[in-house]
């Protein structure tokens, strides 16, 4: 029996963790599956003070992660949908990807990448991200020495994975229906 978190076995751990990936699999299956879920929220989060998108705008996010990333309010949506489905570490580790590309100093550069690493990359890490181990074992190469291109190859499988898994259900959701209508 799993008790406290401080005292949680790891076979608790691997438990929870097989868990999530089950329930991560679960949400991944086409619409009819999709539909079973109830969803976190009702509602989706407003997002604070943005300016809502045009239609346009709200429907040109159907073809390009990018443009949604691109705006406020598209991207508020978005990470509401995703928390919805427990699935927001794949955005997380996006965003805090593009901070770390922003760093200029190498000491900084360092102490984020490792906790980057800590938070998303190892195995067992609190938000881990689904990356293959070729994937895996170059970001690990690349932190031996940190640059500003050491997470690249694991931010473009997640981005790859974003826009082939989670933009397809975000176009689905109400989270961004609401804006359409």
């Amino acid at each position: 029996m799993c008790k406290g978190l401080a005292a949680l076995p790891h076979s608790c751990l691997e438990r929870a963790k097989e868990i999530k990936i089950k329930l991560g699999i679960l949400l991944q299956k086409p619409d009819s599956a999709v539909d079973l879920v109830i969803p976190y929220n009702e509602k989706p989060e407003k997002p604070a003070k943005t300016q809502k998108p045009s239609l346009d705008e709200s429907l040109q996010w159907r073809d390009s992660l990018d443009k949604l990333l691109q705006n406020n309010y598209g991207l508020a949506s978005f990470r509401s949908f995703l928390k919805s489905e427990f699935s927001e570490e794949n955005l997380e580790f996006w965003l805090a990807c593009e901070d770390y590309k922003k760093i200029k100093s190498p000491a900084k550069m360092v102490e984020k990448a490792k906790k980057i690493y800590e938070e998303f990359i190892q195995t067992g890490a609190p938000k881990e991200v689904n990356i293959d181990h070729f994937t895996k074992d170059i970001t690990m190469k690349n932190l031996v020495e940190p640059s500003l291109s050491s997470f690249d190859v694991a931010q473009k499988r997640i981005y790859a994975l974003m826009e082939k898994d989670s933009l397809p259900r975000f176009v689905r959701s109400e989270f961004h229906q609401e804006l359409i209508k």
